[in-house]
């Protein structure tokens, strides 16, 4: 028990909340969509168990993998030198462990969507995508999109469990899908910024470190504003979200706006990290769940 409580530590368990809320709404869109077209295919209960688990260890692997790949980093690097690997609390050999059984069974999990083909067919590449991301950074300043193109999977992910239809694509999980990656995009632009000295002397390719605090500062707005439109364009699109759901968005907006208030340092003063984290955890937590909660209501109730 005691080392399964240091991998979950490993790979902030808690985190898996950013994502899983997307995934479930998306999840309940294509479901409403399928009651509201009459369709007779309707998500069975381990279905539902199924994206829950595919969630869970495929970030999870994902996680586990990212914190091997950048182990020599992080002991470089004062702000995560205490991690788990670099301090020794965990060995490279348990967390390698760990990354396979995830993986293993986030494949194994696909398989309780049959006879639905399309997650288990598309469960290895999706992993080499989550897993390449670990190395983005060493070559890409579009390191911060490729965190959120992974998480922007899981809402698009649940839809096609739930309404196996590949083509044509409606518009309601693509906007939801890229309201994710741009939302993931923004706060991962902002955590970044207590990197920037190590990020310019490792030569690693993050805005911050290529451009410095406040250009990251700028951009992560605009990505949330983009992403604050993908989510008000969906009522306009897929006519069973209403006004419930609009003023879900609107608060969403607040509360993205009050986070760069938070995180945004006054003028001349070093990057605050505990209002950086308050801003990048908490807030982030109350946007994703939030949204979840009045998605339902909104196409349920």
């Amino acid at each position: 028990m005691n080392l399964l409580r240091k991998l979950l530590s490993l790979i902030r368990f808690s985190h898996t909340l950013f994502a899983l809320p997307f995934a479930i709404l998306g999840a309940a869109m294509a479901l409403k969509l399928n009651l509201y077209e009459d369709l007779e295919y309707c998500p069975r209960v381990i279905e539902w168990v199924g994206i829950l688990l595919c969630m869970v260890f495929a970030r999870s692997a994902a996680m586990g993998f990212n914190r091997w790949a950048d182990c020599e980093l992080d002991a470089q690097n004062p702000r995560t030198a205490n991690r788990h690997l670099p301090t020794g609390l965990l060995t490279v050999r348990s967390v390698l462990f760990f990354v396979v059984v995830c993986s293993v069974g986030f494949i194994v999990s696909t398989l309780l969507f049959l006879p639905n083909w399309i997650p288990f067919c598309a469960s290895v590449p999706v992993l080499l995508f989550l897993f390449c991301y670990s190395y983005a950074k060493r070559w890409t300043i579009a390191v911060h999109f490729w965190l959120g193109g992974a998480l922007m999977l899981a809402p698009f992910a649940a839809w096609i469990v739930v309404r196996p239809i590949l083509w044509p694509i409606p518009l309601p999980p693509i906007l939801l899908a890229f309201a994710v990656l741009f939302w993931v995009t923004a706060f991962d632009l902002i955590y970044a910024t207590q990197d920037m000295e190590f990020d310019k002397k490792a030569g690693l390719f993050s805005v911050p470190g290529k451009y410095g605090n406040k250009i990251a500062f700028r951009l992560s707005a605009i990505c949330h504003v983009i992403s604050v439109l993908c989510l008000a364009l969906i009522p306009y699109v897929y006519e069973l979200f209403g006004l419930i759901f609009e003023f879900g968005v609107v608060v969403t907006a607040l509360i993205l706006a009050a986070e760069h208030w938070i995180a945004v340092p006054q003028s001349g003063k070093p990057i605050d990290l505990l209002r950086v984290n308050i801003a990048f955890f908490q807030m982030n937590i109350f946007v994703s769940i939030g949204l979840l909660v009045v998605g339902l209501f909104d196409l349920f109730m």
